[in-house]
């Protein structure tokens, strides 16, 4: 069984998010960039995740225009704020990702970018409006006379 496009775009919004946490504490612990400290395993994985599920946003969010009916019109407009979002943020992770070494700083500079905030923003709008304008199978049969 394949996952919904609500379901997928929630897991996006989850790694998003766990990515972000995980930016926040690498940048708290002080590492010093340059030769000899090359880019961890974990951060790497983190941006990578990052970068692929930030790529395909726009084209989920379409996919879930198209499969829910209870999607407000507006949505079609907002996914065009999320692409543009998705790819300036985006070409920061992938700048980030493409250095051998990342500090500490380096990682601080692109959580406090406003490229990478505006997205979250834009997918915690989101999937708080998707939560309020459609309900679940089982609630739509609870709400049934």
């Amino acid at each position: 069984m394949t996952d919904s496009a609500r379901d997928r775009l929630a897991q996006h919004i989850d790694t998003i998010e766990k990515s972000y946490e995980f930016f926040l504490a690498y940048a708290a612990q002080g590492i010093r960039g340059g030769e000899g400290s090359k880019i961890s395993d974990q951060l790497r994985k983190s941006l990578d995740e990052m970068v692929e599920v930030v790529t395909g946003l726009s084209e989920l969010i379409r996919e879930l225009q198209e499969d829910d009916p209870g999607t407000p019109e507006e949505l079609d407009v907002y996914r065009e704020v999320v692409r543009q979002d998705a790819e300036k943020a985006g070409a920061a992770l992938r700048l980030v990702r493409a250095q051998e070494s990342v500090s500490s700083q380096l990682i601080d500079n692109l959580n406090a970018s406003v490229h990478l905030r505006a997205l979250l923003t834009d997918l915690f709008l989101l999937d708080e409006i998707l939560k309020l304008n459609v309900a679940s199978p089982s609630e739509e049969e609870a709400q049934v006379p």
